[in-house]
C-alpha cells in the first residue's frame, strides 16, 4: 500500500478508502489506484490484513492432479506429506495444500500466497526440464525447498534429493546376477528430472551387465501399467524382468501378468520402485526399492523452516533406496 501511495502521490489512508470501496476520494482517484494496484501485483484480502504484522505459520505444498483425486495417489505422495506434516507440527507450523492443473496455474498459487503473505515458504515436488518455477520463485523472493536436487540455474533456493540412479543401479546388478538379461524399465514422465535421472541410470548399470536397456515411458497410474504391461508381455520374446518406476504400476503388472497367465516369479521377476502395503499383501508379495519417505518428507520441511528463520538455502542428499528381497524375483526362466 506505501508503493502504491507514492506511485498515486497520495496517502496510505486514501488508498486504503479506494481499495476498501470507502467514500473519501474521488472517482478519477479511485480508478487510478485501482490501476496501479494491478500494476504492482497488489492483492488486498481479509487474511492478508489480519495477518499484518503477524509471523505466517503455513507451508505451502501443490498437487498436480484435481482434488478429487487428491488421496487415491502412489505412496511416495502420501507417506511425503506424513512426513512434511510431522515435522511441521513440531515447530507449530501448518500445511497449505493446494491442487493444480499444470505449471501456469501452480504458478498463480505461488503470486497469490505471496502477495496475500498466506505461506511462509513452500516445497516444490517433480522437477521437470526447462521447469518455470525456481525463477519464478526467485523472482518472488519467496523461501523454497526443491524436492529432487538443485535446480538447474538457480542459487538462493534450498534443495533435497536422494540418490535414484543408485537404487535403479542396485536393482539391475540384481536381476543380472539372477540371470537376466531382457529386462525392462517402466519409468515415470520423461519430462520430469528424476525420470531421466533414473532412466540413465538404468541404461548405464545394463550396460556394464551386457544387457540391452529398454525403457518404457508411463505416468505412474495403474491403467497406464497395466496398459504398458499387457504390451510389453505380448512381444516376443517378452521380458523376464520389470522393474517398475512406483508401487501402483508395479502391482497392475501383477495383475495383468496374472490375467495372461504368466507366473511370477517362474516367467516374469518385478521390482517396484516403492514400497507400500499393497506390495506386501499381494501374492506373491513383490520385491522393492525401499526408503524412508515420511523421512525424506520431513528433512524437507526441516530445510524449509531453517530457510524462513533466516538460515541460507543449502542443498542435501537423503538416505538413498535399498532393495528389499520378497517373493515377486527369481532367476531367469531357461526357455
Amino acid at each position: 500500500m506505501a508503493d502504491i501511495a507514492n506511485r498515486a502521490g497520495v496517502s496510505r489512508m486514501a488508498v486504503s478508502y479506494a481499495l476498501n470501496g470507502r467514500a473519501g476520494v474521488s472517482d478519477e482517484l479511485r480508478e487510478r489506484i485501482v490501476r496501479i494496484a494491478r500494476e504492482l501485483g497488489f492483492s488486498a484480502s481479509a487474511p492478508a490484513r489480519e495477518l499484518r504484522g503477524a509471523v505466517v505459520q503455513a507451508i505451502g505444498l501443490t498437487m498436480r492432479r484435481p482434488s478429487s483425486t487428491a488421496f487415491n495417489v502412489e505412496v511416495f505422495r502420501r507417506e511425503l506429506i506424513s512426513g512434511i506434516q510431522s515435522e511441521l507440527m513440531r515447530h507449530r507450523f501448518g500445511l497449505a495444500l493446494q491442487s493444480v492443473a499444470d505449471a501456469e496455474d501452480e504458478l498463480a498459487v505461488y503470486r497469490r500466497w505471496s502477495s496475500e503473505r498466506r505461506v511462509a515458504g513452500v516445497l516444490v515436488c517433480d522437477l521437470e526440464v526447462g521447469d518455470p518455477r525456481p525463477a519464478a520463485l526467485e523472482e518472488l523472493d519467496l523461501p523454497a525447498v526443491v524436492l529432487g536436487g538443485p535446480p538447474p540455474g538457480t542459487t538462493r533456493l534450498a534443495s533435497i534429493w536422494s540418490d535414484d540412479g543408485r537404487a535403479i543401479a542396485e536393482a539391475v546388478a540384481y536381476l543380472a546376477a539372477l540371470g537376466h538379461r531382457r529386462t525392462v524399465h517402466v519409468g515415470g514422465p520423461p519430462q520430469l528430472l528424476h525420470s531421466a535421472v533414473r532412466s540413465a541410470a538404468y541404461g548405464t548399470a545394463c550396460a556394464a551387465a551386457g544387457i540391452e536397456p529398454v525403457v518404457v515411458p508411463a505416468d505412474y497410474t495403474g491403467e497406464m501399467g497395466a496398459q504398458v504391461t499387457r504390451r510389453l508381455l505380448s512381444a516376443a520374446p517378452p521380458p523376464t524382468a520389470v522393474i517398475y518406476d512406483n508401487d501402483v504400476m508395479a502391482v497392475a503388472g501383477l495383475g495383468v501378468a496374472m490375467e495372461m497367465g504368466i507366473r511370477v516369479p517362474d516367467d516374469l521377476s518385478i521390482v517396484a520402485g516403492d514400497d507400500s502395503a499393497l506390495c506386501q499383501v499381494v501374492r506373491p508379495p513383490l520385491t522393492v526399492l525401499k526408503r524412508d519417505i515420511a523421512g525424506y518428507g520431513a528433512h524437507a520441511a526441516g530445510l524449509l523452516l531453517d530457510v524462513v528463520d533466516g538460515g541460507a538455502p543449502g542443498a542435501a542428499l537423503d538416505h538413498a533406496a535399498e532393495l528389499v528381497v520378497r517373493s515377486s524375483t527369481a532367476p531367469a526362466p531357461r526357455h
